[in-house]
């Protein structure tokens, strides 16, 4: 493998921190969507807008999948731990690497955006609001929000900067 030319950072605009601006669209994005949902919505309704899509208004008190959704409130506290420690550590990382790693830095500013996005969510409601439900027939994807979509975008760019990086493992 060959060697990563980019240099570390010594200001926050040579870094993955470059990515401020659209961390803070899609935090945005993520809640103004959310409060549509809320304001425009009853919850459990449905709007059909496309033979194989919906929005609805439905309330996530777990995690990915509604995981651990029924454990009586505790989760709640849990998940925003994890989420709160997560978006530090992500800071951090995004402030130490070189603004060249464009595929890792996009990654992880998406995962930012997400992960804040539903992290406020749990504070401030004590769940998450997701509204957007994909099926096929009588099979429904668990619904899931602008965030969600973000998180798992942002997911699949580090994994895509893993198989096509040329950094050494060392680095």
């Amino acid at each position: 493998m060959g060697t990563n030319t980019a240099q570390k950072p010594t200001h926050w605009r040579q870094s993955g921190l470059h990515w401020w601006w659209l961390i803070v669209l899609l935090f945005v994005a993520d809640q103004f969507t959310k409060w549509l949902v809320v304001q425009n919505m009853d919850l459990f309704s449905r709007i059909n807008i496309l033979p194989f899509f919906d929005l609805v208004h439905v309330r996530n008190y777990g995690a990915a999948f509604s995981f651990l959704s029924d454990q009586g409130g505790w989760q709640r506290w849990f998940f925003t731990v994890i989420a709160l420690v997560i978006s530090v550590v992500l800071v951090v990382f995004l402030r130490r690497q070189a603004r060249q790693l464009t595929w890792l830095n996009l990654g992880f500013a998406l995962i930012l955006a997400g992960a804040l996005g539903n992290v406020i969510d749990r504070i401030v409601f004590g769940y998450v609001v997701d509204f957007l439900d994909f099926y096929v027939g009588g099979y429904h994807w668990p619904a899931f929000n602008l965030a969600d979509s973000c998180i798992v975008i942002g997911a699949g760019l580090v994994i895509f900067d893993g198989f096509k990086s040329n950094r050494t493992a060392t680095e």
